[in-house]
This record gives C-alpha cells, sequence and structure tokens, in this order.
C-alpha cells in the first residue's frame, strides 16, 4: 500500500523524546513511532509490520552515541549541521545501513542538527554500543554515504526543462540504490519499478510534487511503495521538482 504524507502533516504530531537526558523532536510521518531513546528488552512485541519513517531534530552539540538498529534503514541529513562518524553530514546527506551495521555518533553542531529516519520495516530500538554487542548479529554489514547533494537554486530549477534521475548512491546487485529526481515545472517522470528492490522512500527536497492538480507535497513531504506496487510517475508542481528515491535492498 502507498502511504503519503505532507511535512505540514507530519509536523502536526511533532513531540518530545528524551535521547540520554536530552531532548529530542520526532515528526512522525509513517508507522508506529519510537516512544524513546534506546532499546528495552522485549519491544519486539510492539511490530505492528509498518514501515517506520520520521524526522528527528537533534539540538545543538548534541551526541548521539555508537548504535546499531535490527532493520535496514536511510538516513537523509536535511538541516543543521554535524558529523556521522567522521563524515560530514550536512545538507543533503544521504546515508544507509544494514540492519545490524552500527554505525556513529552522530554528533549535532551548533545550529543542532535535523534528519529524516526511514525504514521499511519497524524497528525496536537504538542499541548502544559496546553494552549491546551481544545483541549483535553476524552477517554482512553495509554503510553508504553520499554527501553533499547538490541541490538547485529556485530560479535554476524552474526555468528547467524536462528532468533527469541522476544517481547518488550506485544500484547494487540486491536493488539498493538512490538518486535524485530532477524535474522542470509541469515535466513527468516514470520512476524505477519498485520490483527491483525492497521498497522505495520519495522525499521531497526542493519544489514541489504534484499528486492530481495538489501542490501540498512541498519540502520534506513523503511517499512510501511497497515492492510490488506500480512505479511511481512524478509530476513536478509550478516550481519544479527535486526529490530524493531510495531504494531498499530485496529481503528489506
Amino acid at each position: 500500500m502507498m502511504h503519503v504524507i505532507t511535512a505540514a502533516q507530519a509536523n502536526a504530531n511533532r513531540r518530545a523524546i528524551d535521547v540520554h537526558g536530552q531532548q529530542y523532536f520526532l515528526s512522525g510521518y509513517l508507522g508506529m513511532q519510537p516512544e524513546r531513546g534506546t532499546y528495552v528488552d522485549g519491544n519486539e512485541a510492539n511490530d505492528n509490520g509498518l514501515p517506520q519513517g520520521f524526522l528527528v531534530e537533534q539540538p545543538p552539540n548534541s551526541v548521539t552515541p555508537p548504535h546499531f538498529h535490527e532493520v535496514n534503514q536511510f538516513q537523509v541529513f536535511v538541516g543543521g549541521g554535524g558529523k556521522i562518524g567522521k563524515h560530514d553530514a550536512a545538507p543533503i546527506s544521504v546515508h544507509y545501513a544494514n540492519g545490524h551495521t552500527p554505525y556513529g555518533p552522530i554528533s549535532a553542531g551548533e545550529d543542532g542538527v535535523q534528519y529524516f529516519t526511514l525504514r521499511a520495516a519497524w524497528d525496536p530500538g537504538a542499541k548502544y554500543m559496546p553494552q549491546n554487542r551481544d545483541k549483535l548479529n553476524a552477517g554482512p554489514r553495509r554503510f553508504r554515504l553520499a554527501p553533499d547533494v547538490v541541490l538547485s537554486a529556485p530560479d535554476d530549477l524552474s526555468a528547467r526543462v524536462g528532468g533527469e534521475l541522476e544517481p547518488i548512491l550506485n544500484a547494487e546487485d540486491d536493488g539498493l540504490q538512490a538518486s535524485i529526481l530532477r524535474l522542470g515545472p509541469g515535466s513527468k517522470m516514470k520512476l524505477p519499478d519498485p520490483a527491483t528492490g525492497g521498497g522505495q522512500y520519495h522525499l521531497v527536497v526542493n519544489g514541489e510534487l504534484d499528486r492530481d492538480g495538489n501542490t501540498d507535497f512541498d519540502r520534506l513531504s513523503c511517499v512510501f511503495l511497497t515492492a510490488t506496487e506500480s512505479a511511481l510517475t512524478a509530476k513536478a508542481g509550478p516550481d519544479g521538482l527535486e526529490m530524493l528515491v531510495m531504494q531498499f535492498p530485496k529481503g528489506s
């Protein structure tokens, strides 16, 4: 089932959450949202079988310690500034990690840092390292990072004719890939078939996605498609469209 939510709808359920004694904010996009900033034994029982997507606002100069999750995920840095591990994570940066791949810390700068966490399945919570090393399963580790994805200036985007789908994480054998779609006003493009992977997130990062004449799907609005759904044909709104297209590997 396709899930679609505007940035305004997600912001309406913005709430505070405690992470190691610091106040973060979450705006829920899809599925059941985390109730706390760490894993609690037995939380797996709350899995509702839905995807999970939310926007995190991490406070200035705070640190989320190294950790891992059980499921595959994308993270998209969309505001503020900081680092993920030793890597800069300025807007727009796209990070992917397999389940049971430790990463971090995520360190916020003076202005804090804002990033999406996007999953095709529900996760029972962050397992911090090294204290949860006994819960870390053996298996393929994978960390990918596309830093400094450049967005168009408004005048350049509105003057664009037609469009292109520009790879930012090259396609891998199991379907993992990420691209940025750039469309001029009113232009259309059919996106990759979700059946080649394990589900897709589409995140508007500039302009608007036109859905049957509705242009409320502006910056930070989001679409999720399962692997069994038809490919999305994206249409740009009157200001053009730049949208991340992120596909999970098969089996996510």
